[in-house]
């Protein structure tokens, strides 16, 4: 397996979160999981950028979800394409090819915020290339991955990005009916328990520090646990 982040976890203080999974329990979980070649592609989320949280491994969700799909699969190969800044037309312009050409049976795509962000962000350019993106990695038959944005701007720390809050649920509405569309797992955290957590925040106001990666990559495993055949 290989990733641009090590995937070793060292479990600190996360180890008593309530929100998190303990290593066995991934384990547990993924038990039986059918993929071989996980891929994930898009903007800096995909990626997992964040602050490091202290008592919390520096660790992705992307790269700790390949790993608990690795303590099922040793041999599992992993690519992550994500880059920060990166919009919509960037993913298919720059990580569409490679990821179909790794040719993954199980993709995660997060994209769609730097589109929005964008003064006179275009909301049916938008749909129209998430469209693209998951007709693309659907016709490869690869299992499909998304999840949504939290809804993190109730809090006073935030009062600075709040503008952002009516984008998020444009874009969240837009991954929804994708889910729909194209049959795709949706690890939904618009209302999660997360979302009030005050040092769940990077220093930027954007991405979720490694506490919040450890969460967000114990529940996509739940979602892909619901999709293992146990027979």
């Amino acid at each position: 397996m290989s990733s641009s982040t090590p995937l070793s976890v060292q479990f600190l203080a996360e180890a008593e979160d309530p929100l998190v999974l303990a290593p066995e329990q991934v384990t547990a979980l993924l038990a039986g999981a059918p993929w071989q070649r996980f891929a994930v592609l898009g903007d800096s989320i995909a990626a997992g950028t964040g602050d490091p949280s202290p008592g919390y491994a520096p660790t992705g969700w992307s790269d700790r979800v390949a790993a608990g799909l690795a303590s099922a699969n040793p041999t599992l190969a992993y690519r992550n394409t994500g880059r920060i800044g990166a919009t919509s037309g960037q993913v298919i312009d720059l990580q569409l090819s490679e990821i179909i050409e790794f040719a993954p049976d199980l993709v995660h795509l997060s994209c769609g915020g730097n589109d929005l962000f964008t003064a006179g962000g275009d909301v049916d350019r938008l749909r129209e290339n998430l469209s693209t993106i998951l007709t693309a990695l659907a016709d490869t038959g690869a299992r499909l991955s998304i999840f949504t944005m939290a809804d993190v701007w109730s809090v006073e720390r935030m009062a600075p990005m709040r503008a952002m809050r009516p984008q998020m649920i444009v874009l969240n509405e837009m991954l929804r009916a994708a889910a729909t569309e194209f049959d795709v797992v949706l690890t939904e955290f618009w209302n999660h328990p997360l979302q009030s957590r005050p040092e769940l925040m990077s220093a930027d106001l954007i991405h979720f520090t490694t506490s919040g990666q450890a969460v967000v990559a114990s529940e996509v495993v739940r979602s892909l646990a619901g999709l293992i055949d146990r027979a």
